[in-house]
């Protein structure tokens, strides 16, 4: 996941609060750590672990002073979560002082890393976007166009990476030619702001341009706004998941509402799975709007039976077994006269290894439930990713090991469903999408080349 943000404003004072009230409606794309860099005769930065209200305080918006500034929100994949591997990553060089945040995971980062030691560079961490920002540098040496330096990045990157990047003053954003994940542009008075989704844009009161395309650069340099076609792509492939689960529903990518899009997937989801029920119901957040779908199509009523707890930050480690069964009364907690006796359709987004589903359907029938009819909103995950989701063997996806009825059993359902792969295809057109996603984590079949798995070119 990960959220990205770039700003430009004439203010130098306006620019990182801009940025950091970017990077707070982006928060759920990351909790681990958040950062800003800015530019004002050099390059000066703040990064730490934690939520974006953690880690930064009123005295900071002074010393992050600049018209440049970059932000970043991190979900790790690649590289450990600690300090030295939050964003963005700084290098200073005779190319100049450059900054670079990343959204996505390179499948190619061990080799790079390999080679870029052997030429004598040193590295400070275990992430791949420190190798992102050494080729950089090493490209801007061989030419002083930012472009030229972009297009020798793009010729030897492999997997996903949507950038957000200053070069001195110079704020750059780009989108890989596949459009793993998304990128947009919206306009402020007096500046501009870079950023992950739409919702970022409406959070500072700002005016959405339009989105990133992919292989496509914008380059921002003293206010001044210019788009270019880096690379044209030969297929586009953005992630079926930002649809799915990870954007914010009020985000508009590539053309699509998501909040339309999850509420036809709930519409398509109730007509090929019914269930007799008393209403339908919710695993918050995640799963409200397709439930919203799901409850307007089958004319069955819509009730809360689970109430989120929304101040439980940062994931804590639980030591042992009594006490992680505790972390997930801690998130969602139910609400015992509603599921009394009751029949319910519960709709979640998606089940990756199960775990929660399980124990969350296990207090809905301790509290009292007739029936749990489990339905949810996505295909099976029945693969990997390798794009920057945090799911990295078939050994840990239930559905790559079980049957859907073996599954069922396993959470303790009274029945399951899954939207079928045509069914989540179907609700995103619907929307006003096309035919051209990563279904990678639903298909086995990978958009760029993953050693040991399936191509599929096309």
């Amino acid at each position: 996941m990960c959220g990205v943000v770039g700003v430009y404003h004439v203010d130098p004072q306006i620019s990182p609060r801009l940025a950091y009230y970017a990077l707070f409606s982006l928060q759920h794309r990351g909790q681990e750590s958040a950062g800003i860099a800015a530019f004002d005769s050099g390059l000066k930065h703040k990064k730490g672990m934690g939520l974006v209200t953690e880690v930064f305080s009123d005295e900071d918006f002074d010393a992050l002073a600049g018209n440049s500034v970059i932000g970043h929100v991190r979900y790790s994949t690649t590289g450990l979560s600690r300090v030295e591997n939050a964003q963005p990553f700084v290098v200073q060089s005779k190319a100049g002082s450059i900054a670079v945040a990343h959204n996505g995971n390179l499948v190619n980062y061990a080799q790079l890393r390999n080679e870029l030691e052997n030429e004598g560079r040193v590295f400070t961490t275990d992430s791949d976007t420190e190798v992102i920002a050494q080729l950089l540098s090493k490209f801007l040496l061989k030419t002083e166009d930012v472009v030229d330096a972009l297009v020798m990045l793009n010729n030897i990157l492999i997997g996903s990476y949507t950038l957000t990047m200053m070069i001195d003053d110079v704020v750059i954003g780009y989108r890989d030619p596949v459009g793993f994940k998304p990128l947009c542009i919206g306009e402020v008075d007096d500046g501009f702001v870079i950023c992950s989704e739409s919702c970022a844009v409406d959070a500072i009161g700002g005016k959405f341009l339009r989105d990133i395309k992919p292989g496509e650069a914008v380059i921002i340099k003293k206010g001044k706004v210019e788009f270019v076609q880096i690379v044209e792509p030969k297929r586009m492939a953005a992630c079926i998941f930002e649809y799915i689960y990870f954007a914010r529903p009020d985000s508009i990518i590539d053309g699509v509402s998501v909040y339309d899009a999850r509420t036809e997937m709930g519409k398509v989801l109730a007509r090929e799975s019914p269930v007799e029920a008393d209403y339908v119901s919710a695993v918050p957040d995640s799963g409200i709007t397709a439930a919203i779908g799901y409850a307007s199509e089958s004319k069955l009523p819509y009730m809360e039976s689970l109430i989120k707890n929304r101040y439980v930050g940062r994931t804590f480690i639980m030591p042992v077994q009594t006490l992680r069964e505790a972390s997930v009364r801690l998130k969602v907690n139910v609400v015992r006269g509603n599921v009394r006796d009751k029949r319910i359709v519960l709709i979640d987004d998606s089940i990756v290894r199960g775990t929660t589903s399980k124990r969350i359907i296990e207090m809905i029938k301790k509290a009292g439930a007739k029936e749990v009819h489990m339905r949810i909103g996505s295909p099976p995950i029945i693969a990997p990713c390798y794009f920057g989701i945090d799911m990295k063997t078939r050994e840990e996806l239930i559905a790559a090991n079980y049957s859907v009825e073996e599954i069922g059993k396993l959470l303790g359902a009274d029945s399951l469903a899954y939207l079928s792969l045509e069914g989540l295809l179907k609700a995103i057109r619907k929307a006003g999408g096309g035919e051209d996603y990563c279904l990678a984590c639903l298909t086995e079949r990978y958009p760029v080349p993953v050693p040991g798995e399936i191509y599929d070119s096309l």
